[in-house]
């Protein structure tokens, strides 16, 4: 059993037989090209991706939400790897403009789950981190290569994945929430989305791990989604820039919550494989 983080959102659960991706954002693109160009997947940072992570036996392709940093590349990998992709109907028209045909594309809605392999997953409407700078629904095909803009945000979701070992973990990929939407659902791990959390004031934070990290009893707590994605993954990884985030004021709220609760909090390594349960006991 592990989990490989991959940057941004991207998380590889892999139990030895079955793997499910979250995202699949390998390509990356340089911040001016995202803003005065229109982006496409890169099909040869995908491949590299795909190999650095030992992601050979993907059968599930899983966006958080449709914004570009996680949906672009999510319909090339699907395609490569075999894979479903799975999400709302703005993940479809991804896919649908990345070529998948409709039977490798399963749309989904609040409260359903997806068996995959050995894997349990439930997908449940959440909101994302304000501001959402590109909101609303995608409703055609997005063909690349497209604007920055045509990726709205379309669903976000919390995303429950439960394990036949009865190994659980929640992954919350947009530093957003649904206030009680997670409140009977249970994980011993929380993969955490803090982009832009820095950004916001204090009681925000607060109840951002009153309705992610409280709600399911997480005992260990892996921060994602705090890299600046606009660096390809072969150069080391750093938090984004101010402008975008302030890491260090996220932190300074998240780590006396977690000192409160007994709770670890964890910053993954990229490409590497750990077992985040390992450490999830009380």
């Amino acid at each position: 059993m592990s989990v490989t983080f991959l940057g941004v959102a991207t998380l590889l659960l892999d139990d030895g037989e079955t793997q499910v991706l979250t995202d699949g954002f390998f390509s990356r693109p340089p911040m001016l090209t995202t803003l005065l160009r229109p982006i496409a997947p890169d099909p040869a940072r995908i491949e590299a991706g795909l190999e650095r992570a030992g992601a050979d036996r993907v059968r599930a392709v899983l966006p958080v939400h449709s914004h570009y940093d996680h949906a672009l590349d999510s319909a090339a990998v699907a395609d490569c790897t075999g894979a479903l992709l799975v999400g709302g109907s703005s993940t479809a028209h991804v896919g649908r403009g990345g070529g998948l045909p409709e039977e490798q594309i399963r749309v989904v809605t609040s409260g359903d789950e997806l068996e995959v392999g050995g894997w349990s997953l439930t997908f449940i409407a959440s909101e994302h981190c304000p501001p959402d700078r590109f909101p609303g629904e995608i409703t055609a095909p997005v063909v690349p290569p497209a604007k920055v803009q045509a990726y709205k945000c379309g669903e976000a979701w919390s995303i429950l994945a439960e394990h036949a070992s009865s190994r659980r973990l929640l992954v919350q990929g947009s530093a957003g929430y649904v206030e009680g939407a997670l409140a009977d659902r249970r994980a011993e791990v929380a993969y955490l989305g803090v982009g832009q959390l820095g950004k916001q004031d204090e009681s925000y934070l607060r109840a951002y791990w009153e309705h992610t990290v409280r709600a399911v009893g997480a005992t260990t707590v892996v921060l994602i989604h705090w890299d600046d994605f606009f660096r390809p993954l072969d150069q080391p990884l750093r938090a984004l820039p101010y402008l975008g985030d302030d890491l260090d004021a996220t932190m300074r709220v998240l780590v006396p919550l977690a000192e409160e609760d007994g709770v670890r909090l964890h910053f993954p390594t990229v490409g590497r494989r750990e077992d985040p349960w390992a450490s999830s006991a009380p």
